[in-house]
């Protein structure tokens, strides 16, 4: 068990996602740093869709109430286990009393905390990812609050200390890690609405900086910069919505559709970010600034073969 003593800024419980409901309008979900997520699971012997933490901004304080392996990957955060600094990208051997503090967040924007066995809660539709719009998932449809317990799922695998203290130490690579940056450059297919848009606009779109807009979240990142003009109308009849779809309202500033994103939408799409790239996105922070590149499919598809590679345990 893990009890919530401070619940940080925005703290859920996450897994893979909801996947096979949009066409009833229900989202995904899931973690927004999918390489980060899947890494921490991995680390701490979970498959890649055990229910795990998703921390934002500031991170928690938690008591292990028990033995426990854990694994924190993703943003960049001063983390204390028992008053002793802990590295992230490593799984990690907590004592059952301890208090697992998060400090200072250096770099990024979201973590992602897996304990051996999972996080365990409710199921709902297949899944206990948190999809906060719809008030549903994770616990009870909301971000940890103080005085949360959390269940873990028991690894029979690792039912001793002395288990669980060998496994610890394991790192993931940094080859097989993000290239995570304050400015990263986002590899995108052109599509598939960028007719709708003047081919000045579209290169336009292509050879500005964009910057992230306060007003972002799970369903989307709004940005800030040059307007994109239309060519024609500024809506369409309403088609379907992927994370990384990027729309263009009439007022001509781009949203780029993030994992709790409306399954359809009125807007015209310039482009698509590619799967490979979402992480880096989900690690910008509001007034980080992003560039977009243009890629061919066949390259849009090497770049996915060599993401979910790196997902793999070595």
């Amino acid at each position: 068990m893990l009890q919530v003593l401070e619940p940080g800024a925005l703290t859920t419980v996450q897994d893979r996602g909801r996947s096979g409901w949009a066409r009833y309008g229900i989202p995904e979900s899931g973690p927004m740093d999918r390489a980060a997520f899947t890494a921490a699971n991995r680390l701490v012997g979970n498959g890649p869709d055990a229910g795990a933490l998703e921390i934002t901004l500031t991170g928690p304080l938690l008591w292990a109430g028990h033995d426990m392996l854990i694994a924190i990957c993703g943003a960049d955060f001063q983390v204390w286990i028992g008053g002793v600094a802990a590295p992230g990208w490593y799984s990690v051997f907590v004592r059952g009393g301890s208090l697992i503090r998060f400090g200072v967040r250096r770099a990024g924007a979201r973590a992602y905390l897996a304990v051996a066995g999972g996080i365990v809660v409710p199921s709902f539709l297949n899944s206990v990812s948190t999809f906060l719009s719809g008030r549903f998932g994770g616990l009870k449809g909301r971000a940890l609050q103080t005085g949360d317990q959390l269940e873990t799922g028991v690894d029979p695998l690792r039912r001793r200390a002395h288990e669980l203290w060998a496994d610890a130490g394991e790192r993931w690579p940094e080859t097989r890690r993000p290239a995570y940056s304050g400015t990263p450059e986002l590899r995108i297919l052109l599509g598939p609405q960028a007719s709708y848009f003047a081919s000045d606009a579209v290169q336009g779109f292509l050879d500005a900086p964009y910057r992230l807009s306060h007003a972002s979240d799970r369903m989307g990142i709004r940005l800030e910069g040059p307007v994109v003009r239309h060519s024609g109308p500024t809506g369409i009849v309403s088609d379907g919505v992927l994370t990384g779809s990027i729309q263009i309202p009439p007022d001509g500033h781009p949203i780029v559709m993030m994992v709790d994103h409306q399954t359809t939408g009125g807007y015209p799409k310039i482009a698509t970010v590619i799967q490979a790239d979402l992480p880096l996105l989900a690690q910008c922070l509001p007034g980080d600034s992003i560039r977009f590149r243009a890629v061919t499919l066949a390259e849009a598809r090497a770049a996915s073969t060599i993401f979910l590679k790196r997902l793999q345990p070595w």
